[in-house]
């Protein structure tokens, strides 16, 4: 059984691992990517769009990068996302690293 907190946070009760949809590691808790930016879809009067379970990490690492006009506009599906150069290297890196620790994400200079 799946809990959604406040937070938009999935956490499985029976403490098994969930999979990031965007870097497949399986981790304990998931949060709600809006591929649409809820800010962007709420100025432009359309219906919240579809979202993503992904794993913190990622999910801090997209709103590092990308600001949510680019977000709506361009980034707004998985494949999208993982296309980008800066997402890629993340990616590759995010793998190999223990899915119970917290792992820093970087803005770009």
């Amino acid at each position: 059984m799946l809990i959604v907190n406040w937070e938009n946070d999935i956490t499985s009760q029976q403490s098994e691992t969930m999979q990031c949809e965007l870097c497949d590691r399986q981790v304990e808790r998931l949060s709600v990517h809006h591929l649409v930016p809820r800010q962007y879809s709420k100025r432009k009067k359309t219906e919240i769009g579809p979202t993503a379970n992904i794993c913190s990490a990622c999910h801090r690492q997209i709103h590092a990068l990308f600001d949510n006009k680019r977000l709506g506009e361009e980034l707004n599906a998985i494949e999208k996302l993982r296309q980008q150069p800066q997402m890629q290297k993340f990616l590759a890196w995010v793998k190999k690293q223990n899915p119970q620790k917290r792992v820093s994400v970087h803005r770009p200079k």
